[in-house]
């Protein structure tokens, strides 16, 4: 009885087995065969667009002896309001101009017995959709060095501002570029294009024009106020 119970169960098994595989083949084969009916392309689009918005950032400092920094600090309030006039005057508007409290730094000494000295700077920072005016001011700051103000340049970024929106659009048309790959590419078979059954969406490279140095995680750049934004788009069409 009980020998009989184990072929049982050893048949249970063994027929078990046998209609898994033949599903785990059955999906397979199904797979394989789906797969021949379908083709991936990537499509791609670009557009030159201008920089709306330009952020300027610079500083202005003053190096004072540490029995001095009275002194010093009254000399940065002079300053602070020379730089507030000067771009005032250029056409910007108060509220646009940023400017930090007075940071205190020591710097090294090489000479222990030198006289200990303090750097105080203040950042100075504009965000403007004057992207042209603003680009002009900054290569003309010697109004303000004639004033006495140690001013450093340290940064002119450009940006978009309508590049969600752009991104968007660039993305039915990369979308466009796919499906003509895709046609040209079936015209040498018996098939047809047929329906998306998948769309990736690469990342975003916002490049200078002409430029070739694209990221795998995408690319910003803000040093040109001409600029590439390029999209790419993966997709899989079934063929008919």
């Amino acid at each position: 009885m009980e020998k009989n119970n184990k072929i049982i169960y050893f048949g249970i098994i063994v027929g078990a087995c046998f209609i898994i595989g033949i599903l785990i083949f059955s999906m397979f084969f199904y797979k394989t065969r789906a797969q021949e009916n379908t083709m991936w392309v990537t499509g791609s689009v670009k557009q030159q667009v201008t920089s709306d918005i330009a952020k300027f950032s610079a500083s202005f400092s003053r190096n004072m002896p540490a029995d001095d920094l009275k002194s010093g600090y009254s000399q940065m309030k002079r300053d602070e309001d020379i730089v507030k006039q000067f771009f005032k005057e250029a056409g910007f508007n108060e509220n646009s101009i940023s400017i930090s409290p007075v940071y205190m730094d020591a710097p090294f000494m090489y000479d222990p017995n030198a006289a200990k000295e303090y750097i105080l700077r203040q950042y100075v920072e504009i965000q403007s959709e004057e992207v042209q005016k603003l680009t002009d001011l900054s290569k003309n700051i010697q109004k303000l060095v004639d004033e006495g103000v140690i001013f450093s340049i340290s940064n002119l970024q450009y940006f978009i501002s309508n590049l969600p929106e752009l991104r968007i659009n660039l993305l039915a048309d990369a979308v466009k570029d796919a499906k003509a790959r895709a046609q040209k590419i079936a015209e040498g078979t018996d098939k047809k294009i047929g329906t998306i059954k998948t769309a990736n969406m690469g990342v975003v490279q916002v490049l200078p024009v002409n430029s070739t140095e694209v990221s795998d995680y995408g690319a910003y750049d803000t040093g040109t106020i001409e600029k590439e934004v390029m999209i790419t788009v993966t997709v899989l069409f079934t063929l008919e």
